[in-house]
This record gives C-alpha cells, structure tokens and sequence, in this order.
C-alpha cells in the first residue's frame, strides 16, 4: 500500500535493461555520446521541434532552477502559483540558481494559474523603476501540485498573456506523460504550440531511474543554458546513462504506458474512496493523484497496517477519531489492484 509518491516505485524493468546495455565499452563524456544524439533526435521528433535543445539532469528541481535561471535574470521575478513544487518544495533553489530572481505568487483555483490574476500580477510590477523587481518568466505545473490539469486552451490563455508582456512560459513537467495521455494532445500541442518556451520534461515519476530532459524550444537559450548548468554541478559526465533511461523511457511509447498504468490506477482507487461514506474528495482527480479527506480512526489504521502516505492536512497525532484529515495519494505505474484493495479494506473496517 505505497502511495506516498510516485517518486518511491521502482524503476520500469525495460530501463534497467537500457541501463545495462549502456554500460557496455566507452563513451563520450559531458553529454557527447550517441546515445544523447539519439534522444536529442527522438526528442525533436516527439515534440515537432527540429531545432530544440536538449540536455539531461538528474533532479526536477535542477530542471526547474536551470530553465528558470536561463529565462531570468536576477532583478527580476518569476510568476508562479502558491502551489508551485518551485515555491513549495525546492528550497529556495530557483532564487539560489537565477542569482536572486524572487517569486510572486498570483491566485490560483484548484492549484492552477488564474489568467486574469496573473495579468494583473504582470501589471503590478516595474511600477517602481529600478527600485522594484522587473517583470521575468512565467511557470505553471502540469500535472498541478493538487493533481489538476490544464488543457491545451488553457495554457495558450497563460501563454498569451505572458506573450504580450514578451515574458517567457516555463512549463514544470515532472507528471507531464500523465497528463498528456489523459487530454489525448500531442506534446507539441501541451507546449510550445501553446506558447511554452522550455519544459522540464519529467521520467522520475514515471519509471526512471532517476533522469529529467530539460528542453528549449529556441536553440537561443542552448549556450547561457550550458555553463549554468556546469557552474551548478548539474553536468554529468557520464551523461549516458541519464540519455538511456530517456530513450528506454520513449521507445515504443513506455513512458505513456507507465502515466496510463498510473492515472488509471488512481481511477480505481478514486472509485473505491467514493463509495465510502466517511470519504470526502476534495478536487476531481484528473491524473494520478487524489487528495482526500477521511476520519483519524481510519487514518491510523492505515498506518498501522504499513500503508505508506502523506497526511496533507490535520495532525496525525490527536484524541478525537471522528476528525477528518486530509490524505494525498499518488499512485505510480507500479501500483496492484491488490493493494487498492487492501487500502481500501482498511478505510471501511470499523
């Protein structure tokens, strides 16, 4: 009963054995190897971008600040939701890696960034000459931080707004196969024919070892890319490694499989939670996350029985079983019918 993350499952088999055939004889270091030619061209392909640049990471938050501090210099901001993994949950490392580039929130419903609101966040700012922050790029999350998505209309609303002020449109793919096998767009309709400028392009969540693709769609960006991302210890010199999980990730489509395999477990555990009378579920779930609400009795039995999760809002710990606390469940491409039934066993058990 793991539901904590989907950072937590394992690996896909069919990476692994990339894994190990990468690790045959010698390779070009620094990301010079033919294996990252092969995906760079796979990539290119995928998106309907010829001329983007792609590079690896190991971490989303590397992708994250090293996009962002490519797109924004220091005096500026970036624009975000309260909800952003980038304002919630990397340490401050954007402003680290953009040398000092802020964040300002802009009003969010269900974890996605209300348009007009950023509009008017856009507006509020170089108000104050060079005593105030200037206006930098824009940054949204899809898949959200509350398992929410935006459709492809509603990233080019984002897109163009951002557009008119000339700002740039980062795009936080960490889960970005769940959602795009969920709206049934092509990438490029899910980024830049939207008006995304740069994607971190997730496999962490979905399967890999542990390997995030950073991707420009202008080549313009590819060189003040590179030494930030040296200068940060982000370069790896064994980028090979990182190139074969992408490519194992993308050949016959495995990284889709795995986000259907996950979104439709969700789907399943979603319709089990809802047949519970003592469950509340706080947003529609949309991929594979569910946030939802249920007694403290029940809670502890969980945990008590080694079901792993986060309990998003209330204490764990208190005298009164009745009260309703907040569970968030992220299923990876791993998860068994036979664990649902068991969580969900666990939850009806009086």
């Amino acid at each position: 009963m793991f539901f904590a993350s989907d950072n937590t499952g394992p690996a896909h088999p069919k990476v692994m054995e990339a894994l190990i055939r990468a690790n045959e004889g010698y390779a070009t270091p620094y990301g010079d190897d033919d294996l990252m030619a092969a995906l760079t061209s796979r990539i290119r392909a995928l998106f309907e971008a010829p001329e983007a640049v792609v590079h690896m990471v190991a971490t989303g938050t590397a992708a994250n600040s090293l996009i962002l501090a490519t797109l924004a210099e220091p005096w500026q901001t970036i624009f975000c939701t309260p909800e952003a993994h980038i304002q919630e949950d990397e340490c401050n490392a954007p402003e680290f890696f953009t040398g000092g580039a802020k964040l300002t929130l802009v009003e969010s419903r269900y974890a996605k960034m209300r348009p007009e609101a950023l509009a008017r966040a856009i507006e509020a700012e170089e108000t104050r000459g060079v005593h105030g922050p200037q206006r930098g790029p824009v940054s949204i999350t899809n898949v959200t931080e509350r398992g929410t998505l935006y459709s492809a209309a509603e990233i080019a609303r984002i897109g163009e707004i951002a557009g008119k002020y000339g700002l740039p449109l980062h795009l936080d793919g960490a889960r970005f196969a769940n959602a795009l096998v969920r709206l049934g767009c092509t990438p490029a309709e899910l980024t830049w024919k939207a008006g995304v400028d740069a994607i971190s392009f997730g496999g962490t969540k979905n399967g890999l070892l542990g390997a995030e693709a950073v991707i420009f769609f202008d080549p313009a960006h590819d060189w003040e890319f590179q030494p930030r991302r040296k200068r940060a210890g982000h370069l790896p010199s064994k980028n090979r490694y990182l190139a074969a999980q992408m490519l194992a990730h993308l050949e016959d489509d495995l990284w889709l499989q795995c986000a259907r395999m996950a979104n439709e477990a969700a789907a399943r555990l979603a319709r089990g939670l809802e047949q519970i009378e003592t469950v509340s579920i706080l947003f529609e779930p949309e991929a594979n996350m569910i946030f939802a609400t249920f007694p403290r009795a029940a809670h502890k039995r969980l945990h008590e029985a080694g079901a792993k999760y986060y309990v998003w809002e209330g204490s764990f710990e208190g005298d009164d079983p009745a009260e309703p606390l907040t569970a968030r469940l992220v299923c990876d491409w791993s998860v068994t019918d036979e664990n649902i039934a068991r969580f969900l066993s666990v939850i009806r058990a009086s």
